[in-house]
């Protein structure tokens, strides 16, 4: 499943989160198509979201914390 067409949801202008969900992922020993399977998108979804192109529906926000092992607010909100 590739990103949405039309306009792209930046996650955080800073690229915050990117940097949390690819730190988590490698924590996980998760390849960024490991990821990408276990939650069921493409790996052009993943890295778009580690880039800050692309900010998940809450749905997947879920199972990516949940495969990653950490909270949701630990990779999108003011938790670090």
């Amino acid at each position: 499943m590739a990103p949405p067409s039309g306009p792209v949801r930046a996650a955080e202008t800073d690229g915050a989160a990117g940097t949390r969900i690819r730190a988590a992922r490698k924590e996980a020993g998760l390849t960024q198509a490991g990821l990408s399977a276990a939650v069921a998108v493409s790996r052009q979804t993943i890295i778009a979201m580690e880039t800050g192109d692309y900010a998940p529906s809450v749905y997947l926000a879920v199972r990516i914390a949940r495969v990653l092992g950490v909270s949701v607010e630990s990779l999108w909100g003011s938790e670090t």
